[in-house]
């Protein structure tokens, strides 16, 4: 029996490609840019493409797959993918919403944990012998009953509201309209009057080019010197000049960020910084998140080629 053939670009997993193989005659690539190393005759065959990554995937790839119908993003951010040129084609594109929103929103508050409580510091503290020598460490600060502000009510927003509406904190928050929400819940139309209400500004906004540098100088700004960044989006969201400048100066009293503008080489000054809590792009990085993303991304291939409905549309 002849398999559809599937080419998949990315970093799977060990379980992905085994399942992608069962299915599938894969052609795994670690790049765009290989596509055209492939032979013609598959080229024009391949009718769905399995995508993973950050770098741009657009017009120039989908011009050399003549054939191509459908291209199923592993995660819930596509704005590498250039959709507009996707939809000119006639290609379909899938994301993996959902699956991912309880790890991104439980890493959110776990950022914020330790930023407030100095998790990293004191552990250092202890395991250098400080405690026993200099005895306890300096104060942390209080997160429980302070201000939290959610830029973007989305999916992943509302989970990690959710979250933080049980460490009694009070919940604002930034969307293009007003949400139905428990009562208390407050909508703020501008994103700089967000900031200007909240302790914790913690962007949970889509990626792409509508949201570049949502969070810019004027709403930085905004923040008072005792208001901490959080940061579980994309990187391209924050005005990333302005909230190092803003954390080198003191003029914010922190950041906990998952992503950055520059991945995995980010900006030099942020690890000279004594203000931030930093982690390497984690928000989904569980075994069990993974394997329902890899899942989800392959149902979506199945329903394409089956003739079905697809499960999580973009365009």
């Amino acid at each position: 029996m002849t398999r559809t053939p599937l080419i998949a670009i990315g970093s799977y997993r060990d379980w992905d490609i085994a399942a992608m193989r069962d299915s599938h005659d894969l052609h795994l690539l670690g790049a765009p840019e290989a596509i055209a190393g492939l032979a013609p005759d598959l080229r024009a065959a391949v009718r769905a493409l399995a995508y993973q990554g950050h770098r741009p995937l657009g017009a120039a790839t989908f011009e050399q797959l003549p054939a191509l119908g459908l291209v199923a993003n592993y995660g819930v951010g596509y704005d590498a993918i250039d959709v507009a040129a996707a939809t000119r084609r006639g290609i379909r594109v899938t994301n993996t919403p959902d699956v991912l929103n309880d790890d991104v929103a439980d890493l959110a508050v776990g950022m914020m944990l330790a930023f407030s409580r100095n998790m990293m510091a004191n552990a250092d503290w202890l395991a250098k012998g400080r405690w026993a020598e200099r005895g306890d460490p300096p104060l942390a600060r209080k997160m429980s009953g302070a201000r939290a502000g959610i830029m973007g009510l989305g999916r992943i927003g509302r989970e990690i509201a959710n979250r933080l509406a049980a460490f009694k904190m009070q919940i604002h928050y930034h969307s293009r309209a007003a949400k139905d929400t428990p009562e208390g819940w407050v909508w703020h139309r501008d994103p700089a009057g967000l900031a200007a209400h909240c302790d914790y500004l913690i962007v949970a906004l889509v990626g792409g080019k509508a949201t570049e540098g949502y969070v810019s100088a004027r709403v930085i700004d905004a923040l008072g010197p005792d208001a901490v960044i959080v940061n579980i989006s994309r990187g391209s969201t924050i005005d990333e000049g302005a909230m190092l400048e803003a954390l080198e100066a003191g003029r914010i009293r922190g950041a906990a960020l998952d992503v950055f503008r520059s991945e995995p080489a980010l900006d030099p000054r942020f690890l000279k910084l004594g203000n931030v809590f930093l982690q390497p792009h984690q928000g989904s990085a569980t075994i069990e998140t993974r394997k329902g993303m890899g899942q989800l991304q392959r149902d979506n291939i199945a329903a394409f080629l089956g003739g079905r409905p697809l499960l999580t549309p973009v365009n």
